[in-house]
């Protein structure tokens, strides 16, 4: 037991593993058998994104997607560093026809999380094509057909974790009570909140960014809206006033205007928007088991989006589901559905046994997060049935990650099933799946969260615990002087 919860590995089969979904009152679908592509999998089904109401359309070769996987690991000027390289080449070989974003690119310097973050600016073009092509080329190499890969690039700015340069420089939507209070942020200085003005610029940086990923090759981008990141603050802006908070047109303007510009300007590009369907109150950092920072204080709760405001450790999906109508209605040609944030509530995030350093213990099975974040995507996806939609929050599920992954898409619960912190230990897993090739036990994520603690510290992000390439470097024992201080 971890954290006083089953690891998955101890569940001997997939009876096991539903009998403890039953336990804990969670209603996760289970096949009994995972089919190879030759018998007909579902997800080795093709995947239709786009449409009239988009300005064109794709035929995705499966099911499986891979989410971005920013590795704080580019070049000082935004260009990939081998390490990129590699990761983008592990995208390749991993047989998933679904590249969303391949790697959170931000549109202006200030917007960088770290100071090695790729840079989707015009002096980054090259390494941009570079990035496109290490994927492609691999991709190719191992399973020939490329016509059905579909790759597109994330673009962000951070905003309230902005660090460009390696200390916190934040740029903020709002003043938030709670995460003001975690973050030491001064809650009256203003210089840190953005101006209108300041925004109508930002937005011209996105339509650029937009522009220079269609002369790199990629077939769309991805308007991140999730994780507490810049665009995800904004929607819950009740606070600000003027055109861009207050009520839910104004919160969603900028993210609706970024849209309409990419749109209109590079018509053939298609629009992906990540996105953070629910979320909670901000967490406490400890080594304890993880508890809410006080908010009786803020009810009812009007910095969430997807909350209820008079239970905010409760979702809510009524404008989540409005936003994804909205964003149909714009012309997005699909949407990746994620929860909360890796800063403040990693386990709604980034459900795991074992918690990155700046986190906290469980407060609950991890498979409990996977269960919350699978039914809000079937809500989602039922509530709005003609707009393709990804789900996140597999990895946890480990050995039955393609047990449930198969389930769903055969149930219609959601469209494509995406991987994030597993294809940086098990690359190949989808591309096992689909030729019946049994998992690589060895090689799957348990979640030890290093990829995370890693880049918190300063490190490059890898999985140092299974993939020797990362064990091997001198920053594996740097990782271990952090873990253990």
């Amino acid at each position: 037991m971890a954290g006083g919860y089953p690891k998955i590995a101890q569940f001997k089969d997939a009876g096991a593993f539903r009998s403890r979904l039953s336990e804990l009152g969670l209603s996760l679908p289970v096949d009994e058998r995972v089919l190879s592509a030759a018998e007909s999998s579902p997800l080795a089904e093709p995947l239709l994104i786009g449409s009239e109401r988009t300005g064109s359309s794709f035929r995705v070769g499966n099911r499986w997607c891979i989410h971005p996987m920013e590795g704080w690991d580019a070049n000082r000027d935004g260009s990939p560093s081998e390490f990129t390289l590699r990761r983008w080449r592990n995208f390749g070989a991993s047989g998933a026809k679904l590249i969303w974003g391949g790697e959170a690119a931000a549109v202006q310097g200030d917007g960088r999380a770290n100071p090695r973050q790729t840079l989707a600016t015009e002096e980054n073009l090259s390494g941009l094509v570079q990035l496109r092509e290490t994927l492609v080329g691999e991709h190719a190499a191992r399973f020939g057909n490329t016509d059905d890969l579909l790759v597109g690039l994330q673009l962000t700015h951070s905003g309230r974790y902005s660090r460009p340069d390696g200390p916190p420089a934040p740029r903020i939507a709002y003043h938030h009570p709670l995460l003001d209070a975690k973050m030491g942020l001064d809650p009256h200085d203003a210089t840190v909140v953005w101006t209108d003005d300041d925004l109508e610029r930002l937005i011209d940086c996105y339509v650029a960014a937009a522009k220079l990923a269609e002369q790199a090759g990629f077939q769309f981008v991805d308007v991140k809206a999730c994780h507490g990141y810049l665009l995800h603050e904004f929607l819950s802006a009740r606070r600000r006033p003027g055109r861009f908070g207050g009520d839910f047109d104004g919160r969603s303007r900028i993210l609706r205007t970024i849209i309409e510009r990419i749109r209109a300007e590079v018509p053939r590009l298609l629009v992906g928007v990540r996105l953070s369907v629910f979320d909670t109150v901000p967490f406490a950092t400890s080594r304890e088991v993880g508890r809410p920072m006080a908010f009786d204080a803020v009810l009812p709760y009007d910095c969430g989006f997807g909350v209820d405001a008079h239970d905010p450790l409760t979702m809510d999906l009524r404008e989540p589901i409005e936003l994804l109508r909205t964003l149909r209605d714009l012309g997005v040609a699909m949407v990746n559905l994620s929860a909360g944030s890796p800063y403040y509530n990693p386990h709604v995030q980034r459900p795991a046994i074992f918690p990155p350093s700046d986190g906290y213990q469980p407060p609950e099975d991890p498979l409990v997060g996977v269960g919350r974040q699978v039914d809000a995507a079937r809500r989602c996806k039922e509530a709005v049935a003609d707009l393709p939609m990804v789900g996140t929050g597999y990895t946890y599920l480990q050995d039955y990650l393609p047990h449930v992954a198969q389930a769903v898409v055969r149930a219609g619960w959601i469209d494509s099933v995406g991987l994030g912190r597993m294809v940086l230990s098990y690359p190949e897993l989808p591309a096992d799946v689909l030729a019946g090739r049994p998992l690589v036990r060895k090689q799957l994520c348990r979640t030890f969260s290093d990829c995370t603690t890693a880049p918190r510290n300063g490190i490059v992000s890898g999985c140092f615990p299974l993939d020797a390439y990362y064990k091997r470097l001198p920053e594996a024992e740097a990782l271990r002087r952090v873990k253990f201080s």
